[in-house]
């Protein structure tokens, strides 16, 4: 079994565009020793970029050669990196439709990063009760950034390290999902009591107030369309 940096990012934005920031957090360093965190402010920008930055800020902070384990709750940002990205590369840049990559820049620096490297992205949802505790740390901390526009960072407490040096996402059986896991359970979901998904033609909000990107998979809840985790809140 391969240990792991157990890791998790997140990006808050206040309008989007909007006051935003990133933050990541480290729950444990491989020799034991508490993990790290660290959130910073990117002034007025979308939450797509504030999703992007936390994941390269992350990888820009971790020795490249531990293997990483990376949990996110934006769908744009795990699809952008683990799905599109091949194919962006290949048409220079473009996306099917031969249109520019949105957030060039950021795609590609990402791409530089992960170069090379063993990372392995989980796909957990956000705002779930009991969820994982990783995840909600950088939630707030990014949130909490995106309002005070000042960089914060620091050693996990003790007591925070005890908390997170826990795989959460092992014991929540609906938080924790790889890309093609993910991907597997949305062509599945049709029938089986899950919420009826479809492909968004647009970008828009979702009720959690977190974007979501034209062709991510998105559900109708008592809120209207959004994230497929949120519909069912």
């Amino acid at each position: 079994m391969i240990d792991r940096v157990l890791s998790a990012c997140d990006g808050a934005c206040k309008g989007n565009p909007g006051p935003a920031a990133w933050a990541w957090a480290i729950a444990r360093e491989p020799d034991g020793s508490p993990g790290r965190w660290e959130a910073g402010e990117l002034g007025i920008a979308t939450n797509n970029i504030a999703e992007l930055t936390a994941l390269e800020q992350l990888l820009s902070a971790v020795d490249p050669k531990a293997p990483l384990e990376v949990r996110m709750d934006s769908q744009y940002a795990m699809n952008a990196v683990t799905t599109w990205l091949p194919g962006w590369r290949k048409r220079g840049w473009k996306t099917a439709g031969g249109s520019p990559v949105a957030n060039r820049d950021l795609v590609v620096r990402i791409d530089a990063l992960l170069t090379g490297r063993d990372v392995k992205f989980v796909y957990v949802p956000a705002h779930q009760s009991g969820g994982d505790p990783l995840n909600a740390l950088v939630d707030e901390a990014a949130s909490a950034c995106a309002v005070s526009q000042k960089r914060a960072g620091g050693v996990l407490t003790a007591e925070e390290a005890l908390r997170l040096s826990v795989p959460a996402v092992t014991s929540v059986p609906k938080a924790a999902k790889t890309a093609s896991a993910a991907k597997t359970a949305k062509a599945s979901s049709a029938g089986n009591g899950a919420p009826r998904t479809l492909a968004a033609k647009y970008p828009g909000t979702c009720s959690c107030g977190k974007r979501y990107a034209a062709g991510e998979q998105i559900a109708k809840g008592s809120s209207g369309w959004g994230h497929v985790e949120c519909a069912g809140r």
